[in-house]
């Protein structure tokens, strides 16, 4: 989901690149057709420019709490708990081996050696 949502910021800013680009390229053949002048086309360009930079703080600030209210919605865990989850994981695993191992160890020591049975000879019957 991260990705989709820089995929799209990335395309917006993209285009907001080619359409200061083109903007450019108009104001300057305007200028040089002394349809209007190198300063109203400075200032042309400068509040286009000041008007992208608000709507990209505003888009921004959109996306953000967008964000903020689908991981709330799907309630992810964050990374910093995945970790210690991890850990206290394979903390839990390493006692029940020491466990497994220990009773594994008593196990052996308290089992009596196995005494092999006699056979019991019946007589001979006749």
């Amino acid at each position: 989901m991260e990705d989709l949502i820089k995929k799209f910021v990335y395309t917006g800013v993209g285009l907001a690149s080619l359409t200061a680009e083109k903007l450019q390229k108009s104001i300057d053949k305007l200028v040089d057709e002394e349809k209007i002048s190198e300063q109203e086309g400075r200032k042309i360009v400068d509040e286009f420019f000041k008007k992208t930079e608000s709507k990209k703080k505003e888009f921004e600030s959109q996306i953000t709490k967008i964000t903020e209210e689908v991981l709330k919605k799907f309630d992810f865990s964050k990374a910093k708990e995945f970790l210690e989850l991890n850990k206290r994981v394979k903390a839990l695993e390493n006692k029940v081996s020491k466990m497994s191992q220990a009773t594994a160890q008593v196990t052996r020591v308290a089992r009596k050696p196995a005494t092999p049975k006699r056979a019991v000879k019946k007589p001979a019957q006749k």
